[in-house]
């Protein structure tokens, strides 16, 4: 049985606070608040940013805006620590894991957009404590290519992902989920479906590490915050990972002792 301090929350940020370092704090107590055990935020840098429909949508003003370099990122990581509650981020690039390898060497995530390549997840391996890797966005050879990579690093934990924001139910597909826990040692899960079911069902079935999309408010700009989880949410999923373990205590087949007082005094009461 799996002890329910193996199993980890994860309150992603990312972008959500739109470059707003105070409104980022009051996402980080949040989480805190809630029981989340780390908040995520993304490593990137517009500069390196190549041309697309986000010149065209507005997207590449916010990401202008909402970007961290060492200096805000170090800000937030050290309101963190101080609040007590981990604190890391995805890196997209080569560059970006030059950056933030400066600031820390123990928690680093690999976004699904990242999962081919492999040049950047050797170096994550090499240089951190622990490596998240999303799996979304792969064709199937490419998992298994993902697979063949990782197998007996163990620092490294494969987060089951399907990267559509938000995710409707039907495309779940948790048959991927089951078939990283069966080739893998440490599986967790990346989840963009609105609300908690699928972390639920996640959580249920095994996943150590379970990262949500995280706000303070689903009106705020921005398209994750519309579909993120609320504190009341992310207190939900805190509370059952609570209650897991004894939901998984072996009572046997017989009679408990909680059943006694029902076993003696109400059993046949009604056939008078």
């Amino acid at each position: 049985m799996v002890k329910k301090k193996n199993f980890k929350l994860i309150a992603e940020i990312g972008w959500n606070f739109l470059g707003n370092l105070s409104l980022a704090k009051k996402m980080i107590l949040a989480a805190k608040n809630s029981g989340a055990d780390f908040v995520k935020f993304q490593i990137w840098n517009p500069d390196n940013l190549k041309s697309g429909s986000w010149d065209k949508d507005g997207r590449r003003e916010i990401y202008k805006k909402s970007f961290l370099d060492e200096k805000k990122f170090k800000i937030l990581s050290k309101y963190s620590s101080k609040k007590k509650i981990g604190c890391f981020a995805s890196v997209f690039s080569e560059k970006d894991l030059s950056l933030y390898s400066k600031i820390t060497k123990n928690v680093v995530k690999v976004p699904s957009h990242e999962a081919y390549n492999f040049k950047l997840i050797k170096k994550c391996i090499k240089t951190f404590k622990l490596v998240l890797i999303s799996c979304g966005c792969l064709k199937k050879r490419e998992l298994i290519s993902l697979l063949n990579l990782v197998a007996n690093k163990k620092n490294v934990v494969l987060m089951h992902c399907v990267s559509s924001y938000p995710l409707d139910e039907k495309n779940c597909n948790f048959e991927k989920f089951y078939y990283l826990k069966r080739n893998f040692q440490k599986v967790g899960y990346s989840g963009h479906l609105k609300g908690i079911n699928d972390a639920l069902h996640a959580i249920s079935n095994g996943s150590l590490y379970t990262e949500k999309h995280f706000t303070i408010n689903n009106k705020l700009k921005g398209r994750d915050n519309k579909f993120a989880i609320l504190p009341k949410e992310m207190r939900t999923l805190s509370n059952y990972i609570k209650n897991l373990e004894d939901f998984n205590i072996k009572r046997g087949l017989d009679l408990q002792k909680c059943e006694k007082d029902i076993f003696k005094n109400y059993r046949g009461r009604w056939q008078k």
